[in-house]
This record gives structure tokens, C-alpha cells and sequence, in this order.
């Protein structure tokens, strides 16, 4: 076998383009990093903070006039002697929102004449509440609709009681 070129010991071109070439080299490392993506563990998953647990509790319109956005404290607004908390509508029942006077304090009135000046809010915080005298049937239609607006829109956190009422507190 003498006239043999080439010796046994050397590999021919066929066993030299074997698997280790660059371009599979690359292919097997994208293979890899792809199965890493897809089989790796998801991050937990954390859920939002949730607001805090809001109890159902009686004011008096000295209690609740703190409630009207200022100090970052929430913003509620009664009608019809039901508190809601109106947060949620800051922009408009917060410090320099449209209806701004009616937080923290009975908006009934002002509501069903759709009427947001001060003088339709009690002035006497400590006296009696509004009894809604002197509204006519078109307007206690008003404040019935807007009422209704509000149990569907914001959570009643509270009713309105007059100072004196027990339950208070």
C-alpha cells in the first residue's frame, strides 16, 4: 500500500466538515438559548396593593367635614344622608375641582338645584341636618338621579346623622 497518498492517520475533508463547524456552533447555541427563554421560571407574579379596608361608620357634619380632599386625606360627600367616598373623583370633588364645596359636607341640596355655591351648603355644622324643605318635585327628581349616580359610581362608607344622634363616632 505504498501507493497510497494518503496515510491513515489523516482525515479526509468529508470527516473535517463535521459538526463542530462555526455555522452549527451558532445554531446549537441559538437552540439553547431558546429553550433557556421558554423553559426558564416566570418571576412571581405580585398582585397590586389594595386600598385600605374602609369600615361603614356615622358621621355628624363636624366629622365629616375633614374628608374634602386637603391634607391628602380621601373625599367624601353625603346625599340624602348617605356618605360616599368620592376619591376616585378627586378631579372633581377635590381642592379646585367643579364641585370642590360639596366635599365634606352634605351636597344635597346644591345637588338637586344644581347649584354649587356656598350658600347652598348648612351653614351651622352643629345644628340640624337639611330636612330638603322648599325643593320642588323636579328637583328631588335631581338629586334622586344623582343619588342613584353615585350608589353606582362610589362606595357608601357611611350616613349622615345630626350632632346629638347616637351612633355617632
Amino acid at each position: 500500500m505504498a501507493d497510497s497518498t494518503t496515510p491513515m492517520d489523516t482525515p479526509t475533508a468529508a470527516e473535517v466538515a463535521s459538526i463542530a463547524s462555526p455555522i452549527n456552533l451558532i445554531l446549537l447555541s441559538l437552540l439553547i438559548l431558546l429553550a433557556y427563554m421558554r423553559l426558564r421560571p416566570a418571576p412571581p407574579v405580585t398582585l397590586p396593593k389594595g386600598p385600605p379596608p374602609t369600615v361603614f361608620r356615622t358621621f355628624t357634619p363636624p366629622e365629616l367635614k375633614p374628608f374634602n380632599g386637603e391634607n391628602n386625606m380621601p373625599v367624601y360627600l353625603a346625599v340624602r344622608g348617605r356618605v360616599f367616598d368620592v376619591t376616585s373623583g378627586r378631579n372633581f370633588y377635590g381642592p379646585g375641582g367643579p364641585y370642590e364645596n360639596f366635599a365634606g359636607r352634605d351636597a344635597s341640596r346644591g345637588l338637586a338645584s344644581g347649584s354649587f355655591d356656598e350658600d347652598m351648603l348648612t351653614k351651622n355644622l352643629e345644628g340640624p341636618l337639611d330636612t330638603l324643605e322648599g325643593l320642588g318635585p323636579e328637583e328631588m327628581d335631581a338629586l334622586r338621579g344623582w343619588e342613584e349616580r353615585f350608589s353606582e359610581k362610589y362606595l357608601v362608607v357611611g350616613k349622615l346623622v345630626a350632632v346629638g344622634i347616637e351612633g355617632t363616632g
